[in-house]
Parts: structure tokens; sequence; C-alpha cells
């Protein structure tokens, strides 16, 4: 991932050296399991103890071999003796290349939970702060009913923790190594070193392997990743939404010195909520690529491997710069809530249609006939629209003129069911469910 969207703690964990330092902890592991079978004497596990690698000439042995693996071992064992031999024995690349892998992803994976973890507290302090702030409901982009902003942030909150679950378990998938030979059979290495390094790793061990870990673990882990990426998007949208002129209900933040155009200097754009959705798809891409990296041919091949080289480090890299990104946008966020009231009332009442209606069903009218009594007067409020924002109470006073609604409603009556109390008496409940109290 380029520098731009990366983070320092990331970007260690995909770093070329901490990759290259995991193929030497799986190399040096699997032979204190051979010393500890007697097959690699005391005084050549001694020294291999203190075998490293060559960084340079790992490359300069790669332009020669065309393999990153062999390169990596030449380059270790040209610094030991006869002792040398026994770097490697019984293994296969993709025993080194799985296992680093499943404890950088394991590292990555534990990084992404802490920062999910940050976001789903400031989202949930969010959500109380605003647990009564009145806004307009929208379906379709049109005004529905009231419902709070804390609803919103709080319905995000559960959404948030339930992605907790599924990247915790993707993590777990993907925590296992394997140390089982060239086409999983343990022929030439038995299972008790392969359990034995992967102990020593904290990971678990791939129950049964061919050349390589199975990658519908790592399918599950990407894509959990990218619906993580999907949320966040869907949340970043809406602040770009209630961002419009139009609305001016949300505002995420922006600092003194910042500029939103070059060319106008009203302008205030949402560019990190615009930046987090368009992360967004890249994520998704990738998830796309690690499905299809799931079939490979028989035992193994390496179709895989080209696109983990990126796939793998860049998704863990977008995520947990997106996280950041979106949780310092929750944390200084900025909302108007008059405006959101005042953009409540800007359609005259037609927000509480549906509660005319159920009330005039309540006094015996026929659903139908109610509907279209509703409907008629708050056709008459729409055509108000073209002028500007509909001034006071325009349903009201449609439905009060009315003499086929007034047989059964009053204008007290009718008063009465545009306290917007109703519309928050059950908030309490909700906030409980989601752990929220």
């Amino acid at each position: 991932m380029i520098e731009r969207y990366t983070l320092p703690e990331m970007a260690a964990i995909w770093s070329d050296k901490n990759k290259t330092d995991k193929w030497l902890q799986v190399e040096l592991l699997a032979c204190e399991g051979w010393a500890k079978d007697g097959v690699i004497p005391a005084e050549d596990i001694a020294k291999i103890r203190n075998a490293r690698y060559n960084a340079e000439r790992m490359k300069e042995i790669e332009r020669e071999t065309h393999h990153d693996v062999i390169s990596f071992l030449r380059s270790i064992q040209e610094q030991l003796g006869p002792e040398g031999r026994f770097i490697h024995l019984g293994m296969t690349s993709s025993d080194v290349l799985d296992t680093g892998l499943a404890a950088q992803m394991k590292d990555a994976g534990e990084l992404l939970s802490a920062s999910l973890a940050k976001l789903v507290e400031v989202v949930g302090e969010a959500a109380k702060k605003y647990k009564y702030t009145l806004m307009a409901g929208r379906s379709h982009g049109i005004h529905a009913e009231p419902l709070t902003f804390g609803l919103k942030l709080a319905l995000w909150y559960d959404e948030l923790k339930r992605h907790q679950q599924r990247l915790a378990a993707a993590i777990e998938q993907v925590s296992v190594g394997k140390i089982s030979g060239a086409v999983g059979t343990h022929a030439t290495i038995p299972p008790h070193i392969e359990e034995f390094v992967c102990e020593q790793m904290g990971l678990g061990v791939a129950p049964i392997s061919n050349q390589v870990v199975q990658r519908d673990r790592h399918a599950h882990f990407i894509t959990a990743l990218a619906q993580v990426g999907g949320s966040l998007e869907k949340m970043a949208q809406e602040i770009r939404h209630l961002q419009r002129t139009e609305l001016s209900e949300a505002f995420e933040p922006f600092g003194s010195g910042q500029q939103g155009s070059s060319a106008m200097p009203h302008k205030r754009n949402p560019e990190l909520c615009e930046r987090i959705c368009g992360l967004a798809r890249l994520l998704r891409g990738y998830a796309v690529t690690a499905m299809e990296n799931v079939a490979l041919w028989h035992e193994r091949d390496i179709s895989h491997s080209s696109t983990e080289r990126v796939i793998i480090p860049d998704s863990c890299t977008i995520l947990h710069y997106m996280l950041h990104i979106f949780t310092n946008v929750i944390d200084g966020l900025q909302v108007d809530e008059e405006r959101m009231l005042a953009n409540l009332g800007m359609t005259g009442g037609l927000v509480f249609s549906q509660r005319i209606l159920l009330a005039l069903i309540d006094k015996g009218v026929g659903r139908q006939e109610a509907y279209k009594m509703v409907q008629r007067n708050a056709k008459k409020v729409w055509a108000m629209a073209s002028t500007g924002p509909i001034q006071g109470p325009a349903l009201l006073n449609a439905l009060s003129s009315d003499s086929e609604v007034t047989q059964y409603l009053s204008r007290p009556e009718l008063e009465e069911l545009t306290n917007t109390d109703f519309y928050t008496k059950h908030v309490d409940t909700s906030f409980k469910r989601v752990g929220l109290a």
C-alpha cells in the first residue's frame, strides 16, 4: 500500500524485514524440533541458533535463482559450516511461507481488532450523547418519520460489534501454520515438529494440509475485512449526505487551516468520508481475488502467491487506515441539532402522516379510505414546497379544512398527533438491547 494510506504500526508488520524474520523463526524452531529428536547434534544446534540471513545477499541470489525462499536459505547456509545442512530439513517452501504469513496475519488482525474496538467505543459514546436528538428519518432519500440521531449511531454501534465477532472468528481461522512437507503427508517431517513450531509461534496447527494451508481460510479473513470496510462506507456515506448543503446536519472535522477547494474558498467538503468510501471499493476487489485463490491445482500451484503479496498486506493496511480515519471523524463530528430540528419541520408536518392515518383507522375508518384522506391533503402540502421550506403546520391546516377528516379528528386531536415524544418512547429499549444502557 502506498505510504499515504499506511500507518507505521501496520507497516512494521508487513515490512520485508518482519516477513523474513518470521521465516527465520520458522526455520530455527524446526531445527529445535529436530534437535529434540536427536537428529541435530547438540554442538550443531548451538551454532544454528545464531544463524542469520543476509538481506542484500538474498537479493543477489534471487537475481540468479528467481526463488525467494531458496535465496533466503542460501544466505543463511553461506554463513554456517557443515551444520547448515540441517536448515530446512524435510521442509518445503510453503512450510516457511504459509506459517510465517499466518503469524503476520495474526499480528495484523490483532492490530485491526484493537482499532475496531476503539471505533466501537467512540460510536457508542456519540450514540449516548445524541440519544434524544430529533431529526428526520429518510427512506429513498425522502423524509419519512422522526427518529433520533442517537438511534442512527446506536445502529452503527451494533453493526460494528457484529464485525468484532466476525473479525475474531476470521483471525482464529487464519492463525494456523503447517510444517507438513512437500504435499502435506509429513513423510519427511513428523507432525510433532509441526505442532512444536506452531505452538512456539502462537499459532494453531492446520489439522490437515497439502502443500499449502487451504485458501478458504485466507478468503474468510479478507472477506471479513471487506465487510468491515463496507459498513464503514455506509456510515461515511451517511455523513456525506448529512453534510450536503441542503441538509447541513452533521459535519466531519475541518481544521482551522484546512482548505476544501483550490478554486472556491467557501468549500468545506467531506473529503475524509469520501476517502473511506473510495478505499472500501479496493477492499471489495481484494475479497474477490481472495476467493479466486481458493481453487488451486491439485496439491498446490502458485497462482495465489503473486496476488497475496498485494491483497493481504494491502487489505490489512487499508482497513487499519480507514478505522483510524473514521474514528477521528466520529470523535470530532460536528452536529447541528437545531438544523436537524428545522429540517424535521420543513415539510409542514408531513412526517406525521402515518400517525394520523392510524388515528383515523382507530376511529373506525377503513385503511384505504383513511389513506386517501391523508394523502390528498399531503399532496396539497407538497405543492407548497416549490417556494421553499413549508412554513407552519401546513398538513394540520389542510386536514382541519377537510370536512371528511374533521368528522373523526378535531383540531386539538390532530395537534396532539404531532407530539414528537411519541417517536422517542422506545429509545431506551433499543439502547438497552445493543448494550448502551
